[in-house]
């Protein structure tokens, strides 16, 4: 099979939110690499390589005026680690790797991963239709035919995604503070026009994962963000991974800033990615190399889920991941999200053997929700392409 084209049209692209930051040259810190402690193989010739090229990434974000950035590297039992810059503007603080980072849609890949236990469990079936679990849906967003959970998890329902009416019809620093229940983020779907009929492309939209929350919600009788403790977080020992409420940040967390009728604005737990359950999760590097690592060895879902997850029926997209082409065999999979002043990917072999997170957080320049620039040398193909280019050199 031919490899799958990376999308570039706004309709296809991850991110919570698509915005495009201006680089900007910025004094920044850069720390040395750390390597974790518990690596316990023997650095090889193409460990040297990737790690070079991954420190050479790092300076180059920073140059380009990223504030912060954080990378792990997992392959083949060998663990590594990188922090480059500081974890907040104005403060001396050096950014670290153990520190916490929104990961934006990344957030999918866990909440499909529940979505999918319910599957195996026998209380959800993926040709449900919605609303047999959802009966207000057809209401909420007025579909053009009937989708179903496999829809939701593909992106093939044809829904508009929510946060483009979000940001067209109020002011940005509302868009971005205001705290909306998910029925009411959903709704705001209901005044766009649908993309497509249900089943017949996929074109990515939040507002898949937005019903796909509610239903969860709907089942269990509890807060998603109970959800995924139970069914990922506390099983994993993901410890600084949670969905976003209403408390303070994490004392560790990087700050990203956006700039808005030109005044800085910090954008850590901004009301509008608050228990989102398409891109409010905030977590580590380690943590997404733990978590992908068990998803693809199976300690997760079982194989047969995790084989059904991973078919892409329209070319990149899965049941919650992205697939790419593995030179060393097969494909790899993961996730990558934007959300104000943050940025992340994630990158793993089919085996589970092998992982690269980075992390990076965006100069904190005046911002347009609705732009995107796929020459954006601080945008998504940049971690995308360096992330992939170190697994690459391990095989």
């Amino acid at each position: 099979m031919s490899e799958p084209t990376r999308p570039h049209s706004r309709k296809f692209l991850p991110p919570l939110l698509r915005f495009l930051v201006p680089a900007a040259i910025m004094a920044i810190v850069l720390t040395g690499c750390t390597a974790a402690p518990e690596a316990p193989v023997q650095t090889t010739q193409s460990a040297e390589k990737y790690r070079a090229g991954l420190e050479d990434f790092s300076r180059r974000m920073l140059d380009l005026g990223a504030p912060a950035v954080l990378i792990e590297t997992r392959i083949n039992g060998d663990v590594w680690s990188h922090a480059g810059g500081v974890r907040s503007l104005g403060s001396p603080a050096p950014a670290e790797a153990s520190n916490s980072t929104h990961i934006a849609s990344v957030t999918k890949s866990m909440v499909a991963v529940s979505v999918l236990k319910l599957v195996e469990e026998g209380h959800v079936q993926l040709q449900d239709p919605v609303t047999k679990h959802l009966p207000e849906f057809d209401s909420l967003v007025n579909p053009r035919g009937a989708v179903t959970v496999a829809h939701l998890l593909r992106h093939e329902s044809g829904i508009p995604s929510y946060e483009e009416e979000l940001f067209s019809s109020r002011p940005i620093r509302q868009a971005l503070t205001q705290k909306l229940s998910l029925g009411e983020s959903l709704a705001l779907s209901k005044a766009m026009p649908w993309v497509r009929t249900p089943g017949s492309g996929a074109d990515y939209s939040n507002s898949n994962y937005l019903v796909l929350g509610l239903m969860l919600e709907r089942l269990h009788g509890r807060p998603v963000a109970e959800i995924l403790r139970n069914d990922v977080f506390d099983p994993l020992g993901m410890k600084d991974t949670h969905l976003t409420g209403t408390g303070p940040p994490p004392s560790t967390m990087i700050h990203g800033q956006v700039e808005v009728d030109g005044e800085r604005l910090d954008s850590a737990y901004l009301g509008a990615i608050v228990g989102n359950p398409a891109g409010g999760v905030v977590s580590t590097v380690g943590d997404l190399n733990t978590f992908f690592a068990s998803l693809m060895e199976g300690r997760l879902l079982k194989p047969a889920t995790i084989q059904q997850m991973q078919l892409a029926p329209f070319g990149f997209y899965g049941m919650g991941l992205l697939r790419w082409k593995d030179v060393c065999g097969g494909f790899y999979y993961g996730h990558d999200g934007d959300w104000a002043g943050y940025r992340t990917t994630v990158v793993t072999s089919a085996d589970g053997k092998r992982q690269v997170a980075i992390a990076i957080t965006y100069p904190p320049e005046s911002w347009d929700p609705s732009a995107y620039n796929p020459d954006n040398p601080l945008g998504p193909d940049a971690l995308y392409r360096a992330a992939r280019t170190a697994l690459d050199l391990s095989c």
